[in-house]
């Protein structure tokens, strides 16, 4: 399991990791049942903190990404994937309410947001 870490990104390890094994279980990349790396192991091939991992691994489980099984580590837990997207959806919202109020403030046009939309998209498929 690849996760990238960025000690400039200015988010925090425990999230930065936690995000990106939400990603990979959101999109089938980690299915139902998959065994997670222990905390310790998880820790050492990242080059982090226990204590780091442990909370990553304790945000998932209280998210319902993961579940913990004692005395056997952490699996990849059934996700409803309607449920899943429309958490995105709803985080999609509330940020592009948050441009569409700058953009007022600042007299930027919808056109040019459509604009802005379509290279960042064209940059993304790169």
């Amino acid at each position: 399991m690849e996760i990238i870490i960025s000690n400039s990104s200015g988010v925090p390890i425990y999230e930065q990791i936690k995000d990106q094994i939400k990603a990979k279980i959101i999109t089938g990349e980690l299915a139902a049942n998959f065994m997670l790396p222990s905390i310790r192991l998880l820790a050492k091939d990242l080059h982090c903190s226990v204590i780091t991992t442990k909370n990553a691994y304790e945000e998932l489980e209280k998210e319902g990404f993961i579940k913990s099984v004692p005395a056997k580590g952490f699996y990849v837990a059934r996700i409803n994937q309607e449920l899943a997207k429309e958490e995105q959806l709803t985080k999609m919202e509330n940020l592009i309410s948050e441009a569409l109020k700058i953009a007022k403030i600042h007299q930027i046009s919808i056109k040019e947001i459509k604009e802005m939309i379509d290279i960042i998209n064209e940059e993304n498929e790169s």
